[in-house]
């Protein structure tokens, strides 16, 4: 049989993994090797060279994009439809095998799937039912805690709750919820996999007929399984162990929503026999870029290893700025982005990319201010997110009570027991007389129409929006956002969210409050403007550009996880800062930090054919100020890879000279220090002034700390101590 135009297209490490004899195969996939290509014609070999059935295949991945491209390529490779194929994510998977095995079980054969808000909101009434306070028991929590617990294949009665008494409140919530989805005849997705997980194991006949029939398993992205995805496989797979595993563990960086590294660690020793094919070649970066990618995640100890390789060439080497501060990183990237566009570049070829969802900010007011359409990947703009809109909402209402908008959004967040019915009744009463919604509840109190509960909620409400007037009456904007958001529960409420996206929620706060240090200046034309109205109308505006489609020639902004499986000629790896990236939590807690780095890697990975890497060493950022060093992930790079555009000096501590002795700073510069001069901070303690630049308030000086090292620092927000020197 000629199967050259399966084989013809594929390197020489390609060709070994499609063509490998059946057994466990683990394919150490890395970053732009082509894993989807052997992917794709490893189905076509099967079916095509091993006579393998269709019906007998059983391929997952984890997006439905990912699943479609899949079947279209095997079907392009073979000419025919793959009809019988199961070709899926492992909920979609599971989604149609429960719907043929609805008795077996134990479901109502119209079993509805609860998406998200679905969940929480029966989550919510289960809470209820338990007469517990949502206040403590945020639903949102209890939510995220029922589905880990899923993730890791347990159910109520599993769970030990070692006489804690969180646990076990915890755990009466748990079983609460399941009651409730039975009555209802709903799953939520974790329950697809776990329903699935369970029927297979406990059925005998039903899981032979499910070895037998898929002889093979593929698997795409293995490095992202959780512990019941792997279950599920390990129990499909059987003894054969037919499983095509493609994966690379330096890519693992979703260990925050369940994914388990050491599935792919642990593969060898779970599937005896398993062969192990490397594809180190790379298609879509420089020489360059992968040389410092390699030099990166060496750093990991707990990795199976491999090195990747290109014949591209050396390419363009690694730009690193350290920029003044948050604003001159951004004028620095899209200065770049704009002579990228001049010699006939485009937009849509430059990412940005960044460790906080917090740091678009000051990107986006940059992009606006020079005209640059961009698009948030997989996200919002900034104003657009919604915990700012609310932040803003009650801002409005303070500025002005009779914001109807702004008053339906906030009258009831937090939740304070203002439901549709009472909303129903404040707006019908409004439309009569006329009046704005406020006015409305005033009315409605003054006639006593509403009655227990609502009106003490209704009354609270209008209380605590004047109480909020009479509070920030003189206060300066930035002092005034942060005493709204406190003081309105709204910080408090994002707080109780302990996921990833609660903590994203707060740190997006905590960055208003930082927007509104430098608030937009009060139109020359409109002298009676506040500073808050005009800061309301520029959040209006920005939020009203609107955000690019994925057709339009735009810059690309994403989080460094919204941008796994994607590829740009330019990259932009901004806050590369300690304490940023890497995280100040995955410093301080044990074995995060190996994340981290696999998330650099990522990133550095993106990379086609230029790639900057930016800090900030004074960021304002969560409204608090941070004098930053640089990350240590910059250090682990080759310094012969990198060019500082604006190289640093190094001095090694020297003694302060005789003030008689001292050069001094340009007199016109303003700042009251000389060179030699020792100075006290208060962060990073005593050191030496060696270097300056600048004048005024806006001069920079640099220091060498004893302790610290040698930085630069902006006089406006150092607060430098002179140090006297006997």
């Amino acid at each position: 049989m000629d199967v050259s135009h399966i084989l013809d297209s594929l390197n020489t490490e390609q060709r070994e993994a499609v063509s490998a004899e059946p057994g466990p195969l683990l394919i150490q996939a890395g970053a732009g090797s082509g894993k989807t290509r052997v992917l794709t014609h490893r189905i076509a070999w099967l079916n095509q060279v091993e006579q393998v059935s269709p019906f007998a295949i059983l391929a997952v991945t984890f997006t439905n994009k990912a699943a479609g491209e899949m079947r279209a390529r095997v079907e392009e490779l073979l000419g025919t439809s793959i009809g019988p194929m199961w070709v899926g994510t492992f909920h979609g998977l599971s989604h149609r095998f429960l719907r043929m095995h609805w008795k077996e079980a134990k479901l109502p054969q119209t079993f509805q799937i609860l998406d998200s808000e679905d969940q929480r909101r029966l989550v919510q009434r289960s809470i209820r039912s338990l007469d517990l306070d949502e206040a403590q028991w945020p639903p949102r929590n209890a939510m995220w805690y029922i589905n880990n617990k899923k993730d890791e294949g347990l159910r109520p009665q599993h769970i030990r709750d070692d006489d804690d008494p969180t646990e076990q409140q915890m755990i009466r919530i748990y079983e609460a919820y399941e009651t409730a989805c039975q009555l209802a005849g709903a799953v939520d997705f974790a329950e697809l996999l776990l329903r699935a997980l369970e029927t297979l194991r406990d059925n005998e006949e039903l899981l032979t007929h499910y070895q037998t029939r898929f002889q093979h398993l593929l698997v795409d992205e293995f490095q992202d399984t959780n512990s019941i995805q792997y279950a599920w496989l390990r129990l499909l797979a059987g003894e054969k162990g037919n499983v095509f595993a493609v994966g690379d563990d330096d890519q693992s960086i979703y260990g925050w929503r369940g994914a388990k590294v050491e599935n792919i660690l642990n593969f060898e020793h779970d599937f005896p026999g398993t062969k192990v094919i490397r594809l180190e070649r790379n298609y879509r970066s420089t020489s360059t870029i992968l040389n410092a990618a390699n030099a990166l995640i060496e750093n990991n100890e707990d990795r199976l290893g491999k090195n990747l390789w290109t014949d591209i060439g050396d390419g363009d080497p690694i730009t690193f700025y350290s920029a003044h501060n948050e604003g001159d990183e951004a004028r620095f990237i899209i200065e770049r982005i704009l002579e990228h566009v001049q010699v006939g570049g485009a937009r849509a070829e430059t990412a940005i990319l960044y460790r906080s969802n917090a740091q678009s900010r000051a990107i986006e007011e940059e992009l606006i201010r020079s005209g640059v359409p961009y698009r948030v990947y997989g996200g919002l703009r900034f104003f657009e997110r919604m915990e700012i809109k609310d932040a803003l909402a009650y801002l409005r209402l303070i500025s002005l009570s009779d914001d109807d908008v702004s008053f339906e959004r906030v009258v009831n967040q937090p939740t304070r027991g203002i439901g549709e019915k009472t909303l129903s009744q404040i707006r019908v009463v409004a439309k009569d007389a006329n009046v704005s919604m406020w006015h409305a509840c005033a009315e409605i109190l003054t006639a006593n129409a509403l009655k227990g509960r609502a009106s003490t909620a209704v009354s609270g409400f209008m209380s605590l929006i004047m109480k909020l007037r009479k509070e920030t009456e003189g206060m300066s904007l930035d002092k005034m956002i942060n005493h709204v958001v406190e003081h309105s529960g709204l910080l408090a409420h994002y707080k109780k969210d302990r996921t990833e996206k609660g903590e994203a929620r707060v740190e997006n706060l905590q960055e208003l409050i930082g927007a509104a240090i430098d608030p937009p200046p009060i139109p020359e034309d409109m002298p009676d403007m506040t500073v808050l109205d005009a800061f309301l109308a520029n959040a209006a505006l920005e939020a009203g550009e609107q955000q690019g489609d994925e057709w339009e020639d735009c810059v690309q902004l994403m989080t460094m996880h919204s941008a796994k499986g994607l590829e740009f000629p330019m990259v932009f790896i901004t806050g590369m800062e300690q304490g940023l990236f890497p995280s100040k939590r995955s410093i301080e807690e044990s074995g995060k930090i190996d994340e981290e780095r696999r998330l650099c890697y990522v990133g550095v990975t993106r990379a086609m054919k230029k790639l900057y890497l930016s800090m900030a060493e004074h960021r304002r950022l969560y409204g608090r100020d941070h004098f930053n060093i640089a990350s240590k992930f910059i250090s682990e790079i080759p310094s012969e890879l990198i060019q500082e555009i604006r190289p640093r000096m190094h001095v090694t501590r020297p003694m302060a000279a005789p003030a008689a002795q001292r050069p001094k700073i340009r007199e016109d510069n303003n700042t009251g220090l000389s060179v030699g001069q020792r100075v006290k901070h208060s962060k990073f303690g005593e050191g030496v002034v060696t270097d300056y630049e600048g004048q005024g308030a806006h001069a920079r000086v640099y220091v060498n700390f004893e302790e610290a090292g040698s930085k630069w620092l902006v006089m406006a927000y150092a607060n430098l101590e002179v140090m006297n020197v006997a």
